[in-house]
């Protein structure tokens, strides 16, 4: 357990939380934490699904700018590689995501919860790129997953102006997926999280690596990854398991032991 991340489990729903008061500012130290919580998630067998959360009043008010601010050339290309290493590392995890978000998700926070495959935000949440506005660029995936997520004209709106954009239009533009009462943001995140807790574990992995590979492969060598994927599940004990319950007791009955 970090001093500013930690991971909590329960019931098969993991939870990193961020906790650096007062807006949870990425700083080397919160980033290293991150990784190494993503990696304790990815490893344990009791956690089946992820939520990402910064606490009921803010998600994550972005990088840590002072300190940003104090690095020569040299220094600031060995930490954009390692905040990008960061955030890959939750976008990485074989399982499912869900960023929670509540206040707000600027800058480096928007690129955190872009990394979910998921995001459930409170209706008064504001989220945005507003790094143009310090004369630089997003650098932790801004200009990439924001552009897979809403495209590139609606992308290129919110990292010129480095606007902030409202729960209703982020979820009219698809950057966010439900919007909710502040007041129930966690619980709706892991309600969508807890479904997987007793879930086809392997399948689950499976078909996450063949959305997220497939986006940067051509159609023909995306359905390649899927069909590897896909046969390689004959060799688990879930897809036994879950062919014979339908068999037998019809669909959606299975009991799944996530080999």
């Amino acid at each position: 357990m970090g001093e500013f991340v930690r991971l909590e489990v329960e019931a098969g729903v993991g939870t990193i939380r961020l906790d650096r008061p007062p807006v949870n500012a990425l700083n080397n130290q919160v980033q290293r934490e991150l990784a190494e919580a993503a990696k304790e998630a990815g490893e344990r067998d009791d956690v089946r699904a992820v939520i990402l959360y910064g606490g009921e009043k803010t998600f994550a008010g972005g990088a840590d700018i002072k300190e940003m601010a104090a690095k020569s050339y040299v220094e600031i290309n060995t930490f954009g590689a390692e905040l990008q290493a960061s955030l890959a590392s939750i976008a990485e995890l074989p399982k499912p995501t869900v960023a929670a978000v509540t206040g707000y998700a600027l800058g480096g926070g928007l690129e955190l919860a872009m990394t979910a495959d998921r995001r459930v935000v409170g209706d008064n949440v504001k989220v945005g790129q507003p790094e143009i506005q310090l004369g630089i660029i997003p650098g932790a995936g801004g200009t990439q997953r924001l552009t897979r997520l809403v495209g590139p004209s609606k992308a290129k709106d919110i990292v010129y102006t480095g606007r902030f954009v409202k729960a209703d239009e982020a979820l009219a533009i698809g950057l966010v997926d439900e919007v909710v009462a502040p007041d129930e943001v966690y619980a709706a995140a892991h309600k969508w999280a807890a479904q997987f807790a007793n879930g086809p574990a392997v399948a689950l992995k499976a078909a996450k690596a063949a959305i997220d590979g497939g986006q940067d492969l051509d159609l023909r060598n995306a359905l390649k990854l899927e069909t590897q994927l896909f046969t390689a599940l004959w060799a688990t004990e879930d897809q036994a398991a879950g062919m014979q319950s339908f068999i037998e007791n019809g669909p959606g009955k299975a009991e799944f032991k996530g080999k």
